[in-house]
């Protein structure tokens, strides 16, 4: 759903982009071009955008004008409220838009649009149009051709049944020089601008290309070094409760050597540098391993990743069935749905890992990058997927993936999912015609929390399964040292440099939004802190290449929003910055789950303005206090805020009769 089949855009193979310019290097990315800047008019000002097709100019040359009507005919529109018949959709009256209303650092906002009042002209609005007026809107858009798949026709700009009847308002004015744009279609656009342009700050679409990433690397000392081993504090793991509910549950490991895995699984655990399983794969991987259902949640960091991997490896290796693929089609008999592009990434560098030396083959499905490349992958046959719902729900119609073969479903970061609007999606896949019916399949689910709108899906779709909870979930790992500042949001900028400046560790700092995202790792750039920044609104090419140099130490500073917060493993991650805090406190949890990960220390900063972070202010008191840290006095007064975790962070629904605890210590050689 995210690239087309045969857009013919350049194709881009993943590599490393940066530029220097004034002594300073910068990645590539929106807020930091990867070109010189240009100089500006004599009074030092940036210089506006060209005009281009009165809408408003994109350029680097002058001021652009107000927007104005454009057409899917042959003709413009005369200057008249009237349907012009198979010309273009009117201009509106006398003028074609004002003048942009104000000069910005990016350019001038735009003027309001003109248009016909009443529908267009024209019998169709054909491809590759402006967006216009029309008894149809095909493909419409700006720039949107034939071989749009159903999410960019849905979204295109210009897009929808109708163009309506007045024009929009022009949007914001550009970043990097260029000027504003004029205004968009009418009333009844269908999700296009409706009948004020849509929202104001949106920007043309960019050029996309179709990305296609580097192969794996096949190199064993790289794949095995890439993962974090587990710190001085691990033995603490010991002491962590465990509460199990369900019926029959297999007793729990006491170590790797007497698990059962395969000798193959246990020298790739070996060579990862695994020495002993952690609470969560101490419990899980025994009860996967026993035909089970399993809804498990834990501590970010805590190895979930592993828990479920080993045992399906093993299942797959131990059972093995005919790997079913035709060169135009693949039935994988493991899937795995992650949220994200960036953790799909990293559970299947993870499943690489554990099935070196193996028959198992392994393949990713993800946004942002070349279907063809990925079908390609896909189809030659995989006995396990990990993919991001789109991606899976767009292969899936094509007809290049059946559910029929499915052994194991995973859906891992579950309650990420629901938050980001996933679960018809989870519906759609769990409910799917080629889809092997619930009982004949294992279900496994992981998180860090599971709300109760998750459980009542699984209950659904998952069958005498076993709910596993290890310590307090949703609660702050002990490991990782918290410390609030109270900053103004003016000042924040300042408090960031004073602290960077005293040390060079590796560092993530979290912002709220895209835009910001930028602007403070080129902010920071410019202060001789190396950065570079990740966000959803960048390519994906271009995310892979900030978290790669990231990960490699190129750039010690990676400026990141939620993105970054969820499940992603990066090496010697010691310091994390909210410099933004966010609203919910588990994604604050999560957060800062990126450092102090498998018994490592790691330490977490936050700036708190009480004039924005207020409502979330109890809810952090009680977190450091679960955590075993110090409370400022000021954060106590900060405001009160819902707390709604009860002792574990999530209970089963089905009861406390289901229920039965366990320490890590009670679990002994005689079982």
């Amino acid at each position: 759903m995210d690239d087309e089949w045969d857009d013919p855009v350049p194709v881009t193979q993943g590599g490393t982009t940066s530029f220097s310019d004034g002594g300073q290097s910068f990645s590539r990315g929106r807020g930091f071009s990867a070109q010189p800047r240009e100089s500006g008019p004599a009074n030092g000002n940036d210089t506006w955008g060209e005009d281009k097709g009165r809408s408003g100019g994109f350029g680097r040359e002058r001021r652009g004008r107000g927007g104005g009507g454009f057409s899917s005919g042959n003709n413009k529109g005369d200057n008249s409220w009237e349907n012009n018949g198979n010309s273009g959709g009117g201009w509106g009256e006398e003028n074609n838009g004002d003048d942009g209303s104000r000069r910005g650092r990016g350019g001038g906002r735009g003027g309001r649009g003109g248009g016909g009042r009443g529908r267009g002209g024209g019998n169709r609005n054909n491809d590759d149009s402006w967006g216009g007026g029309g008894n149809q809107n095909n493909d419409g858009g700006w720039g949107a051709g034939n071989d749009d798949d159903s999410e960019s026709r849905e979204n295109n700009w210009g897009g929808g049944d109708n163009n309506g009847n007045r024009g929009g308002r022009g949007g914001r004015g550009g970043r990097g020089g260029r000027g504003g744009r004029g205004g968009g279609g009418g009333d009844s656009g269908g999700k296009s601008w409706g009948s004020e342009g849509g929202e104001e700050g949106d920007e043309p679409p960019k050029n996309r290309e179709i990305y296609v990433p580097p192969e794996p690397t096949m190199d064993e000392n790289e794949l095995f070094t890439s993962g974090i081993t587990s710190g001085l504090n691990f033995a603490k793991y010991d002491d962590i409760p465990v509460q199990v509910s369900g019926e029959n549950v297999p007793k729990p490991l006491i170590d790797f050597e007497r698990s059962g895995l395969r000798g193959l699984l246990l020298d790739n655990v070996a060579k990862s540098g695994y020495s002993k399983p952690t609470p969560i794969q101490k419990n899980a991987i025994p009860i996967i391993m026993g035909g089970r259902d399993v809804m498990a949640c834990a501590q970010t960091g805590s190895g979930k990743t592993a828990a479920f991997l080993l045992p399906i490896i093993h299942c797959l290796l131990e059972d093995s069935k005919e790997l079913i693929y035709d060169g135009e089609s693949c039935q994988p008999q493991a899937i795995v749905v992650s949220p994200t592009r960036e953790l799909c990434i990293q559970i299947f560098e993870e499943a690489r890992k554990f099935s070196f030396n193996s028959v198992i083959k392994v393949a990713k499905a993800y946004g942002g990058t070349s279907v063809g490349y990925q079908k390609k992958h896909v189809v030659s046959g995989c006995h396990i997927l990990v993919a991001t719902p789109g991606r899976m729900h767009d292969f899936v119609k094509r007809g290049s993936i059946s559910f029929a073969s499915a052994r194991f479903v995973v859906l891992d970061e579950a309650d990420r999912m629901l938050d980001m609007g996933f679960l018809s999606s989870m519906e759609d896949m769990l409910t799917h015609d080629t889809m092997v019916p619930t009982g004949e399949r294992q279900t496994l689910m992981f998180s860090a929390t599971f709300p109760e709108e998750i459980q009542h899906l699984a209950a659904k779709f998952l069958t005498d399964y076993v709910f596993v909870t290890i310590g307090i979930v949703g609660s702050a790992c002990s490991d990782v040292e918290q410390i609030f500042y109270q900053v103004d949001k003016f000042k924040k900028r300042e408090k960031l440099l004073e602290i960077l400046k005293e040390g060079s560790e590796r560092t993530l700092v979290f912002v709220e939004t895209k835009r910001n995202a930028d602007f403070l790792a080129t902010f920071l750039s410019e202060n001789n802190f190396i950065s570079t920044s990740i966000h959803g609104d960048r390519l994906q090419r271009e995310r892979e290449e900030a978290l790669g140099d990231f990960k490699r130490g190129t750039k010690n500073i990676l400026v990141a929003t939620a993105v970054a917060a969820r499940g992603l493993d990066i090496k010697n991650v010691k310091h994390v910055i909210n410099y933004d805090l966010p609203k919910s406190i588990d994604e604050y949890v999560h957060r800062i789950g990126r450092t102090g990960r498998v018994g490592n220390r790691g330490k977490a900063t936050s700036f708190f303005d009480s004039s924005q972070d207020g409502a979330i202010a109890g809810e952090l008191s009680r977190t450091l206090k679960q955590a075993g840290q110090n409370i400022p006095d000021w954060l106590n007064q900060g405001g009160g805020g819902t707390y709604t975790s009860s002792s574990f962070g999530g209970h089963d629904i089905r009861g406390d009769d289901f229920a039965q605890s366990r320490n890590v210590e009670d679990v002994t050689d005689d079982w």
